[in-house]
């Protein structure tokens, strides 16, 4: 679906952004954090821009859209393997809460939700209690950041925090970079952060790259997602670019959306940006994470994604390192799902705490 062609790419067009936004180096010598086809990848450290390979990126869309479609329809899990795929999906979720009337007591509720996913009664009739299952992060906006870090002290999970003027990215450059580095200053563990679409649009690649180096040095050690924004990028190819564009520079994991776009994540968007994730770990020897956020609300939903992950990257993009979910509703359904294998009876949504 993603054709390019390495033996033909050069250096000419490969800029120095690198080396003035000071995010992206040669890779370190530190431990592996993925395998893909049996070689070991380090995380992501970015590239110098190399604008041959930006312009030499093709997307079958026809391709991708019967890619989609049999995916669905091939891939199920059912009874004992459900139920295990279902309690993944819960440890790679970014619980998340991004309204206008959000408070300081809903947060730390959802914190609270975080820290005990599933009602304590189910989770003995599982006999999970040994595992102790959470989910990866809490998302909010940088003014709870400090709520939820207190409301989290004391277990692994993290605290995200979407950034740079989110959901539009459209607030001058220096103003979202001090936005990212305040969210850092209060604790947050990871930040996502949103581009400029209208880049991608004109096709300004280094002006891209180095927005995204800008964001990724601001966050220092701090784990950095770019929000490509797919429902407004209009095509494939400008997902895959902008994909590409965006790793070179240096992000740790590479998101579908907002939430706020009338589309959001999609499975044929999944798949070009996962096979985008696969070329760069080839060419590169590292590893970049995927997250799929907006419009997941079933259970059903997310195994087809963790099916997606499996076969299109490995299991090592089955867990929260490489692999996130955006989600609000999508804990309800799944612990819905889980009564039922457990008692045989699907609850009302009323009883669900996050209903």
């Amino acid at each position: 679906m993603l054709r390019m062609e390495p033996e033909h790419r050069s250096n000419r067009g490969v800029t120095h952004g690198v080396q003035q936004g000071g995010s992206a180096s040669a890779p370190q010598a530190d431990a592996p954090i993925a395998a893909l086809a049996g070689r070991p990848l380090l995380s992501n450290r970015g590239i110098p821009l190399n604008l041959d390979w930006v312009k030499q990126v093709r997307v079958n869309t026809s391709a991708v859209e019967r890619r989609a479609q049999t995916h669905v329809a091939r891939r199920t899990v059912k009874k004992e393997w459900q139920a295990a795929w279902l309690l993944r999906a819960i440890t790679c979720m970014d619980l998340t809460t991004l309204s206008g009337d959000d408070t300081d007591e809903r947060v730390r509720r959802l914190c609270a939700k975080a820290r005990q996913p599933l009602q304590q009664e189910l989770v003995k009739r599982l006999g999970i209690e040994e595992l102790g299952i959470q989910v990866a992060a809490v998302c909010v906006y940088h003014r709870f950041v400090g709520t939820a870090v207190r409301a989290l002290e004391g277990s692994d999970i993290h605290v995200a925090a979407v950034s740079t003027g989110f959901p539009a990215g459209l607030s001058p450059l220096e103003e979202r970079a001090a936005e990212i580095r305040r969210s850092v200053e209060a604790g947050a563990n990871e930040i996502d952060i949103v581009i400029t679409r209208a880049h991608v649009f004109g096709g300004r690649w280094q002006e891209l790259y180095d927005e995204v180096a800008t964001f990724k040095q601001a966050c220092g050690r701090v784990h950095m997602k770019a929000i490509l924004g797919t429902g407004d990028l209009l095509t494939f190819r400008n997902v895959a670019r902008a994909s590409f564009v965006a790793m070179m520079a240096g992000a740790d994991f590479i998101k579908t959306s907002t939430g706020k776009e009338p589309t959001n994540a999609t499975l044929p968007v999944g798949f070009v940006m996962t096979r985008a994730i696969r070329e760069y770990a080839q060419e590169t020897g590292m590893a970049v994470g995927f997250k799929p956020a907006g419009g997941i609300r079933t259970a059903k939903q997310s195994t087809e994604w963790l099916a997606l992950m499996k076969e299109e990257l490995g299991v090592s993009w089955m867990k929260a390192d490489l692999f996130r979910f955006g989600a609000s509703s999508l804990l309800n359904d799944i612990e819905r799902q889980l009564e039922h294998y457990a008692t045989g009876r699907y609850s009302a949504d009323y009883r669900q705490p996050i209903a």
